[in-house]
């Protein structure tokens, strides 16, 4: 009798030990987000975390209703946050640069250092000299560098996140 419960004993704290070293090894999905914040955090925490980082709410080209810009002059980019409530919808960079060699060499730089941290090729529907997009799938989102070399030098980088399918 001894011996089945201590065999007993045994295989259920191998079960455990198992289930314990199967969770851990499973690699968690970090949720989606810009530059570190989560695109589930509320549109106030957002606002706040980015008024923390140094930037100011530029009143005259936001819309209280449904965007925000933010700007900070030791930044060379602008972002613009929509929402819909309480709810990120969309946030995206636009680069301030002087000229279309400058935006073509960021826009390039932008495009590899997110190739490297994603190790993820990106879709590049268009890739002429003055008009190029690179969209990257990031687990939960899209983000995408866009080039728009026309009447004036255009660099955005759009972080967009995937809609939930309703079943």
């Amino acid at each position: 009798m001894k011996k089945l419960v201590y065999s007993l004993i045994c295989l259920v704290c191998c079960s455990v030990a198992v289930a314990t070293l199967t969770a851990c090894g499973e690699e968690q999905k970090a949720p989606f987000n810009y530059r570190g914040l989560a695109f589930t955090l509320p549109t106030s925490q957002f606002t706040d975390s980015m008024i923390a980082r140094g930037f100011a709410i530029d009143s005259i080209a936001s819309d209280s209703g449904r965007t925000v810009v933010f700007a900070n002059p030791a930044e060379h980019y602008r972002v613009l946050v929509a929402f819909s409530e309480e709810k990120l919808q969309a946030v995206q960079e636009t680069y301030l640069l002087s000229s279309n060699d400058s935006t073509r060499n960021m826009w390039q730089q932008l495009r590899d250092r997110l190739e490297k941290e994603l190790g993820a090729w990106p879709d590049c529907p268009i890739l002429k000299d003055d008009h190029k997009i690179a969209n990257f799938d990031a687990s939960d989102g899209i983000i995408s560098v866009i080039l728009e070399n026309t009447y004036t030098p255009t660099l955005t980088v759009r972080y967009t996140p995937k809609q939930e399918e309703t079943k």
